[in-house]
């Protein structure tokens, strides 16, 4: 393992990160329309490691160097994380606090500790046993209901309509949530990413998973909850809600981003995907160009410094956010050669020991390729309704994530369904 270590022979002044320059905000809604020109200019400005503010007044280092940020993801030794000292300092209904406050899960556990171990075995178990098989007709037979919904009407709203309603409902299947109970999910979800205040939300995560989990303990089934809950680690309460809510935030926000965004380039660069010259892209060449080039999460794998530390000759204040720009690390000169299908390295699924588990990598993969492939199959004339440029990106630090994806396409008739 590579540490960082600063030496009395090294003659390249040593800065603290708020001496690099101004702090960048990842919160606005101009940094959301284009944060690749804001990236180049980081690179150019500051090097690998960039002063930010992710809500107003709250400060971190945003690391856009990508071995520097690996050096930093697999060195748990000097990079924590557990947010609970830096959370006593910060106000404790900031919008965002739901995304990075300390849960009892495996992401926010340090790597190497016994709940670690017991978080991420619970949880590998329970997507292992999603049968990826079964999972292909679940996305078949919800796609064909949901685009039944809208395929008459000749325009839709692709976000909104289809990408969020399929991978919300596909979820919901493989995790075994009752409908009634998914709806309270559902809404605590997504004021979860739009910055709701913390109480409200966990309020409302609360109340929804831990219904869910007594369910599952009353009555179990062949999914991910009862698996969880049947597991030898023994999960309470607590902890199985707070697995779950991993489960969901990452299960809902990513694939439907992931889905959302490939679609965008597919439906922008008609030239490059049309069939006229040959074959065009396989559906997970796009996803591997979107996991490198635009990720739907953009920022995040949040450590703190254990003390202070030097790293590319910068000193790190102890317990402050250190957060990785998976989109910038992957955009790096250092490491982007142009050629992404079936890439390893990029850091969409994060790396070392929080990376994202290889079954939920698979579970995400397979329900946006078929997503895409179903709806373009269904509309084969799917076109944008606006141009590109023209779109609105949701503000955030961590999500890159469109507001809606109006399309248009000749009315079709209904899908028989089985």
């Amino acid at each position: 393992m590579q540490h960082f270590v600063h030496t009395e022979h090294d003659d390249t002044p040593t800065l603290s990160v708020e001496q690099l320059g101004p702090r960048v905000p990842l919160y606005t809604p101009e940094f959301a329309a284009d944060p690749h020109a804001t990236y180049r200019e980081m690179r150019s400005r500051y090097g690998t490691l960039v002063p930010v503010e992710i809500w107003p007044g709250i400060s971190a280092t945003l690391v856009i160097g990508y071995h520097t940020a690996v050096r930093i993801l697999h060195d748990p030794e000097h990079f924590s994380a557990d947010p609970r000292p830096w959370q006593k300092t910060v106000p404790a209904n900031l919008p965002i606090m739901p995304m990075i406050e300390w849960r009892p899960n495996a992401l926010r556990t340090n790597g190497n500790t016994v709940n670690h171990t017991r978080y991420r075995e619970a949880t590998n178990a329970a997507l292992a046993g999603v049968n990826l098989h079964g999972l292909r007709a679940q996305v078949e037979r919800h796609a064909v209901e949901i685009i039944n919904g809208f395929c008459v009407d000749g325009s839709a709203d692709l976000l909104s309509q289809y990408c969020l309603p399929l991978v919300f409902s596909v979820l919901n299947e493989i995790i075994g949530c009752p409908p009634e109970i998914g709806e309270q999910v559902a809404a605590a979800s997504a004021a979860l990413f739009e910055g709701v205040d913390t109480a409200t939300v966990n309020a409302m995560l609360d109340a929804a998973l831990l219904e869910l989990t007594q369910l599952k303990r009353r009555e179990p089934g062949d999914d991910i909850a009862t698996r969880l809950v049947q597991h030898p680690a023994r999960l309470t309460d607590i902890e199985m809600i707070h697995q779950l809510v991993t489960c969901y935030s990452a299960g809902i926000e990513i694939p439907q981003n992931l889905i959302a965004n490939s679609l965008l380039l597919i439906l922008s660069d008609a030239q490059r995907f049309s069939a006229v010259n040959g074959f065009p892209p396989s559906t997970q060449s796009v996803l591997d160009e979107i996991l490198t080039t635009d990720p739907p999460l953009a920022n995040y794998c949040l450590t703190y410094p254990r003390q202070p530390i030097i790293v590319d000759n910068v000193w790190l204040p102890v317990d402050q956010p250190v957060i990785t720009s998976m989109a910038a690390c992957n955009n790096s000169p250092e490491v982007n050669t142009g050629e992404y299908a079936g890439n390893g390295w990029h850091l969409a699924w994060g790396t070392g020991p929080h990376a994202c588990p290889s079954h939920a990598r698979s579970v995400s993969q397979l329900i946006a390729r078929d997503a895409i492939d179903q709806l373009l199959d269904a509309l084969p004339e799917l076109a944008l309704a606006v141009p590109a440029d023209q779109l609105e990106w949701r503000p955030g630090p961590f999500h890159r994530a469109l507001a809606a994806l109006p399309a248009v396409f000749p009315p079709s008739p209904r899908m028989h369904t089985r």
